[in-house]
């Protein structure tokens, strides 16, 4: 190309040689810049951030004095690789108990990032980073670095945990099953229980799903962030079951040893919504949020605000929106950094009445991971929401692939059939997903029971 522009414009050679050695330089210094920055990011030790409100407690304390102690021996012995997986350890755990998931993502993965580059087969390392990954929702890749895992240590728990976890989310449901089975003989634990649990969930086997999460639970410490999310899971399955009190004594058992975990305050936000008790909601939520930075609290909150004030859960909805978008953003420009979040994108853009944009996000996602039933059902419930159900229908046949009997998917099935005029499909999922009376926000509780309602009366 330069030699045809000097043929056509020879006067101008100068200009043009003066142009590419310009360009040459600006290249050279953007690749010098970078690879500074890069080795600069490489020897920073990311500080622990104080929590907010009554989480910034003891624990915290004791993980703030044990992340000097192990800087001290990193900087000490840097060859030594101990002391760095720690280290990751420690930002994984304060980012769960602190909702600064980005944040302890990014230190953690720049540590991992360290010591692979040093031991590319360091096996602690490799399973950090998957685990790192998946936080990140970033599947795909997860799902490459556990299988690297597994290669290496075929008898790991831990290693066959995180394929349980990656393929689960991108939809290889009968690989998670058999990676779960390697995974609960290696190791009967907590964290094998509670993968038992959800795949029992996601296969429709409620009764079997609470059985194994109390199984976590009584395996776990009474307080420790694990145990208490463990118990926070087995509340949401007695709520979809309809059995409402003892999801509340769930809940409370987990105030009473980790006062206002987020996990348990959604749920009770949850209950109480669903009991139009919307103050309560709003006060549940607020306390979480007051202890974490955890966004889907915040998305709640702004669902809690949004018939008593509606502009202050704009306001909130806003604020999440953007620090999602910015967190996705991040992700495509670095693979190591940031979080994809296009499928809580989709939910919140519906919450903000756009369509477009919501389903701009969840036909992101799905072609991201276009098996995973979960993606499956916000893609068909956008298109409900849109007025466009005829559309929802593949998206929602992928969803019920493993014939979950979650009652909001049962009931998103239901109103889907019934829009579509297939009305006694749609009487039989509504019937079957407001059967016990489970806990359901309440757009799709009241949209199902006004559709099971009409076609009853009309005997369809």
């Amino acid at each position: 190309t330069r030699k045809i522009l000097l043929m056509l414009f020879p006067e101008k050679q100068s200009l043009y040689i003066l142009l590419i050695a310009l360009f040459t330089v600006t290249v050279g210094f953007v690749v010098m810049k970078y690879k500074k920055v890069q080795a600069a990011d490489e020897q920073v030790i990311y500080p622990l951030l104080p929590r907010k409100g009554n989480a910034n407690n003891s624990e915290w304390k004791f993980a703030n004095d044990n992340f000097k102690k192990l800087a001290a021996k990193m900087e000490a012995k840097p060859e030594d690789h101990k002391p760095a997986i720690a280290m990751v350890n420690t930002y994984i755990l304060e980012g769960r108990a602190s909702g600064n998931v980005a944040y302890y993502d990014k230190a953690a993965m720049s540590l991992v990032e360290k010591i692979l580059k040093q031991d590319s087969l360091n096996y602690e390392g490799i399973c950090l980073k998957a685990l790192i990954e998946l936080s990140q929702h970033h599947f795909a890749d997860g799902l490459v670095t556990a299988k690297k895992a597994v290669q290496l240590n075929a008898n790991s728990a831990f290693a066959y945990g995180l394929l349980v976890d990656a393929n689960i989310e991108m939809g290889h449901y009968v690989d998670a099953v058999d990676a779960a089975d390697k995974m609960v003989t290696a190791r009967p634990d907590l964290r094998s229980y509670s993968r038992i649990s959800y795949l029992r969930e996601i296969h429709g086997d409620l009764p079997g799903a609470i059985d194994a999460m109390k199984l976590a639970v009584a395996a776990g410490v009474p307080g420790e962030e694990s145990t208490e999310w463990c118990r926070s899971q087995l509340g949401r399955l007695y709520e979809n079951t309809g059995q409402k009190d003892s999801a509340l004594l769930q809940y409370r058992l987990t105030n009473a040893t980790r006062p206002d975990y987020p996990g348990a305050m959604a749920g009770m936000a949850r209950i109480a919504a669903f009991d139009l008790q919307s103050d309560s909601a709003i006060f549940y939520l607020e306390n979480a949020s007051k202890v974490s930075n955890d966004l889907g609290i915040k998305q709640g909150l702004a669902a809690a605000y949004l018939k008593s004030d509606p502009k202050k859960a704009g306001k909130i909805m806003n604020e999440v929106i953007n620090e999602m978008t910015q967190l996705s953003k991040q992700a495509v420009e670095d693979p190591t950094i940031g979080h994809y979040s296009d499928r809580e994108l989709a939910y919140a853009w519906l919450m903000n009445n756009n369509t477009k944009k919501a389903l701009e996000h969840a036909l992101a996602e799905y072609n991201r991971r276009p098996l995973n039933i979960d993606v499956n059902e916000t893609v068909a419930w956008v298109y409900y929401k849109a007025n466009e159900p005829e559309k929802a229908i593949p998206y929602l046949e992928k969803a019920m692939v493993t014939k979950s009997r979650n009652p909001t998917l049962l009931c998103i099935a239901g109103l889907v059939f019934y829009k579509t005029g297939d009305r006694a499909r749609g009487r039989l999922f509504l019937e079957a997903g407001l059967a016990n009376n489970p806990v359901l926000p309440q757009e799709i509780l009241q949209e199902s029971k006004k559709a099971l309602q009409e076609l009853t009366t009309n005997n369809y």
